[in-house]
């Protein structure tokens, strides 16, 4: 029988190399900032581990912000603090 592979990503916070499935993606597509919960949209997305200690960290840090080039609104933070619970 084939062994699937699982696709791997890294966080952008904990630099940790976790599978896709572990993580939510944010994507940057014409100077717009979406969560992309299928994992298929169009555009530049970053990575960030599905806690809430980790979504803190990165508001705090900035690191969605810088992997994006982009500043991100609150409301992207609302959104992806009620997907993690």
């Amino acid at each position: 029988m084939k062994v699937k592979k699982v696709p791997m990503r890294t966080c952008i916070v904990t630099k940790e190399k976790l599978p896709k499935q572990e993580l939510i993606r944010i994507v940057k597509f014409d100077g717009v900032v979406t969560v992309d919960e299928t994992g298929k949209k169009n555009g530049k997305g970053c990575y960030i581990k599905k806690d809430l200690s980790v979504l803190d960290l990165a508001k705090k840090n900035k690191a969605i912000d810088r992997a994006l080039e982009i500043e991100i609104e609150d409301s992207v933070y609302e959104h992806l603090s009620k997907l993690i619970d």
